[in-house]
């Protein structure tokens, strides 16, 4: 006589597996309850929320008050460089940062050691850590549009897809890249090192800070291929504005091609660099 060893749960009948449907509802429920944990201390931590709601059009309003001459004189494409500004700041700050020191705190407090022996995964525990992130980062970029175009001039959406690949693919990366980094981390107060290189390089080379065609050909081609660049890119193309090149952002897929090659790839580097790094318990 033979016996299965299938998995059971409440779901199903002894000695059968529960249905994929209710295994997915399964994975789902996790993932939002760990979401709404961490939300719920997003709620609770005044200072996050202070920035989430002030720090957006506040920058928006300096930088065209300020800056408004750097990013050209085309309202609309001042308009548009702030956005992607803003979202380039946010992921940095906002997911990249912010989720470095989440992680390391969780880690040493050992709550990512009895989450993954039960039964939510590790993805999953990303996944969720990653969610107040990038509530914060679409509540700045709401923000920030509202008060570019009451500052500026309203800027028409030429392809919504390039702005929710921007997004979507921008914070997939910083977040592997928080994940991994946090591994390299041995306190919260140490975090303000090991994020300082990527923080640099992000931000020096993504074209909102420096243009690109200020520097060199090599420079820039190499410039073009660090994590933040395609995602300022993405947003250009997707409000089809003018960049600080003086070429129109077209938002065709020929023209969008490398900067989706360059989140493809640094996705995969933020993964092998995870599962490289990442550390589930204390460091000692």
């Amino acid at each position: 006589m033979t016996t299965t060893s299938a998995q059971t749960s409440p779901t199903a009948p002894p000695g059968r597996s529960a249905p994929p449907a209710a295994v997915r509802a399964s994975r789902t429920g996790r993932l939002l309850a760990l979401a709404r944990a961490e939300l719920i201390l997003l709620v609770r931590n005044k200072t996050a929320l202070f920035n989430a709601v002030v720090l957006a059009p506040g920058l928006v309003a300096f930088l065209a008050l300020v800056g408004g001459n750097f990013f050209g004189n085309d309202p609309a494409t001042a308009a548009a460089s702030i956005v992607a500004t803003l979202l380039g700041i946010a992921l940095l700050m906002v997911v990249y940062y912010n989720l470095t020191t989440t992680f390391v705190a969780r880690r040493e407090e050992l709550v990512l050691k009895r989450l993954i022996t039960g039964e939510v995964t590790r993805p999953e525990i990303v996944m969720a850590y990653a969610f107040p992130g990038l509530l914060i980062t679409l509540a700045q970029l709401a923000l920030g549009y509202g008060a570019a175009a009451l500052l500026l001039e309203p800027v028409a959406v030429q392809n919504a897809l390039w702005l929710l690949a921007a997004l979507a693919g921008g914070t997939a990366v910083f977040a592997l890249l928080a994940v991994a980094s946090s591994g390299l981390t041995r306190t919260v107060e140490t975090a303000q090192l090991t994020t300082m290189p990527m923080l640099g390089i992000a931000m020096l080379f993504s074209g909102f800070t420096l243009p690109l065609q200020l520097m060199p050909d090599v420079v820039s081609q190499v410039a073009s291929w660090t994590p933040l660049h395609p995602v300022v890119a993405l947003v250009q193309h997707g409000f089809g504005t003018m960049r600080p090149d003086g070429t129109v952002a077209s938002g065709d897929l020929v023209d969008v091609a490398q900067p989706l090659a360059c989140l493809a790839v640094w996705a995969l580097i933020g993964l092998a660099a995870t599962r490289r790094w990442m550390r589930w318990e204390p460091r000692r």
